[in-house]
């Protein structure tokens, strides 16, 4: 059968490492990241992409639910397969379970290197906020939002040079005010995206039919029973 994939940019490191471990030669067609903040646009994008994708079976979605922003999208003429996660998150550390356990140990604020090379991030966000309002100010508001957060979580994906990588999430984690740590993370669920089974762990959605609140149901009831 043919599939092609649409994917983040914030995952492309990892799912072009997955792309070569499965040996899958599926095209990829890659999305700006930067829509994440605009779940409208992510959402209209997304649906002229497919709206212009023909003589294929599949459509494999590397996306999560990213803010309802997949709402309404619909393939006239063929299947879309996606994970059962609401954020990347979930899909780099390989589990459910695995999201669950870190987060019951810890407040852990997520980071690997794609969302600071093509994301909209906190980093940028609270530089930004410095110079508008001074550091003392900003790092009064970021200790407000960053409340339920203790540690920043950087997961190792295996997918890029972490030494290096480490040098800048020191950074982020000195201003945050966060403890830094590296987590390993796991890319089984984005391999299985690309090979199957299509179990559980996704949704798939027939020809004609429009991604819905239901589905959204389903991903929670899934994830749910599986923690």
């Amino acid at each position: 059968m043919n599939s092609l994939i649409i994917a983040c940019n914030t995952i492309k490191d990892e799912l072009n490492i997955a792309l070569n471990s499965t040996d899958c030669k599926y095209p990829v067609l890659w999305i700006d990241s930067g829509l994440h903040m605009y779940p409208d646009s992510l959402r209209k994008r997304l649906q002229d992409e497919i709206d212009h994708i023909s003589n294929v079976d599949h459509i494999l979605l590397a996306f999560g639910f990213c803010g309802n922003s997949l709402i309404g999208i619909t393939a006239t003429n063929c299947s879309i397969v996606l994970p059962c996660v609401d954020d990347c998150i979930t899909f780099l550390l390989g589990s459910c379970e695995k999201r669950k356990e870190i987060s019951n140990e810890m407040g852990t604020y997520f980071l690997t290197k794609g969302w600071l090379d093509y994301e909209n991030n906190i980093w940028e966000e609270y530089q930004y906020t410095v110079k508008r309002m001074g550091k003392e100010k900003a790092d009064r508001v970021y200790k407000i939002m960053l409340q339920h957060y203790k540690r920043l979580g950087v997961i190792d994906t295996g997918a890029y040079n972490l030494e290096e990588f480490l040098k800048e999430s020191q950074l982020v984690a000195k201003d945050l005010k966060l403890t830094h740590e590296v987590i390993k993370g796991n890319l089984s669920y984005v391999e299985k995206l690309l090979t199957g089974p299509w179990d559980d762990d996704f949704v798939v959605i027939n020809p004609g039919e429009s991604i819905s609140l239901a589905h959204i149901k389903h991903l929670s009831l899934s994830q749910v029973n599986s923690l």
